[in-house]
């Protein structure tokens, strides 16, 4: 029968076992206080105004102090002054105002001012590149939802910068989303901020570089910064004109103009596919016309586009042709009522010409595309004539005018025999 040893089991002496080093950082304190206190010191002994040296302090505290873990405190230092706690207030432990924020600007409010500390902020992310995502992600986003709480000048101080960050790349038009909270959207502060914002970033950028920024930053629509009662693309527009913003209420009028021609094209499309008799094709078309009006040069390629888009291309090659001019000439009783004018004849000649030249397959075709619409009354002589002399479209001008000089001349023709009679 065996017996328990009671010697002592071995143990390790004079071993240091290490820690993970993600167990270290969950036991870590966060203690926002002591690393607003220490970036002060840093930055209280520069001197107002010497933006060179803010930016070699603070650089040269990303060193010492621990940036990635306190990038949110070191943004509401850096943009409104001081720490926040939840619902924007700041921290009320008796510390003062940041020797370095944008709120130390001069008033009033002034872009090329806001520009020398939005550069010290510049150098500081090219140095320490973590520091972006945060700023964008939750630092800007949490300071701007609590712009409310600003004075007018703060305020201003606040979106101009924001519109800098914006247009330099430093902040993704993402950080927006705040401002269509419902709180900031009933009193027009979101509408007025954004503005603001925009104002700024247009003395930087082009409003294509906008579009572009606010596209990429999942901004879909400006109304979504109005209140609901003001939320009409009227009002949108007339308020950027107002404020001295013609480019964004032009550019918001073009961009819905493209929603409306797109919503034709498509609505077009589905009811022909559909089957729905042409009759009813255009009653929805002319309350859709009533409904959104546009030019009808505008609209007659949009139903084009729509019809053409429904043509199943999967004949022979050698047919090709024959469906093209087929499919057109039932076409022509939804084309017809909309051929109002020599404008929409000619409109429709050219998108008929550019459709014909991207579409290699029917390219030969046009010729007798024209005739069937001029057979049908979408399109008179005198459209096809002024087309061929000054109105065509340069895609494939050479082309399309040569094959169609018999037809041209035969119309010529018939012009002058009506006239002689």
């Amino acid at each position: 029968m065996s017996t328990q040893s009671t010697a002592p089991k071995p143990s390790l002496q004079g071993v240091r076992i290490k820690a993970r080093k993600g167990a270290v950082k969950a036991q870590a304190k966060h203690e926002p206080t002591v690393f607003r206190d220490q970036l002060y010191k840093h930055l209280e002994t520069v001197p107002d105004g010497d933006f060179d040296s803010f930016t070699t302090k603070l650089i040269q505290a990303g060193s010492s102090l621990e940036f990635l873990k306190y990038a949110d405190p070191l943004f509401e230092i850096i943009l409104v002054g001081g720490l926040l706690q939840p619902g924007g207030s700041y921290i009320d432990d008796g510390a003062p105002i940041s020797p370095f924020t944008i709120f130390n600007a001069k008033d009033p409010a002034d872009v090329e001012e806001l520009k020398k500390y939005i550069e010290v902020l510049n150098k500081l992310i090219r140095r320490y590149k973590y520091l972006q995502k945060p700023l964008e992600t939750t630092a800007l986003p949490g300071i701007l939802q609590y712009i409310h709480r600003w004075s007018p000048a703060q305020k201003d101080k606040l979106a101009m910068a924001t519109g800098l960050l914006m247009a330099q790349g430093l902040a993704s038009a993402s950080v927006l989303q705040s401002l269509t909270k419902e709180h900031l959207i009933k009193n027009d502060v979101s509408i007025n901020v954004l503005t603001i914002i925009f104002r700024s970033y247009l003395l930087e950028q082009s409003m294509d570089h906008l579009s572009a920024t606010l596209k990429k930053g999942g901004i879909r629509d400006l109304l979504a910064f109005f209140p609901a009662n003001k939320q009409e693309a009227k009002m949108l527009e007339d308020h950027f004109r107002k404020a001295d913003l013609p480019q964004i209420a032009e550019w918001y009028a073009k961009k819905q103009y493209a929603m409306i021609k797109d919503a034709i094209m498509k609505e077009v499309q589905a009811l022909v596919e559909h089957e729905e008799p042409p009759e009813q094709i255009v009653s929805v078309l002319k309350a859709h016309q009533e409904a959104h009006p546009i030019p009808d040069p505008e609209l007659i390629a949009c139903i084009w586009q729509g019809l053409i888009s429904s043509v199943d291309w999967s004949a022979r090659p050698d047919q090709i042709e024959g469906l093209a001019l087929r499919e057109v000439g039932k076409f022509a009783l939804i084309l017809e009522p909309f051929c109002s004018g020599p404008k929409t004849e000619v409109a429709l000649i050219n998108v008929v010409q550019v459709y014909c030249y991207e579409d290699t397959r029917i390219i030969k075709a046009f010729p007798q595309i024209l005739k069937v619409l001029y057979n049908k009354d979408c399109i008179s002589d005198q459209a096809i004539i002024y087309w061929y002399q000054k109105g065509s479209k340069p895609q494939g001008r050479q082309h399309f005018l040569k094959s169609t000089e018999g037809l041209v001349k035969f119309l010529q023709e018939q012009e002058s025999e009506s006239e002689d009679e």
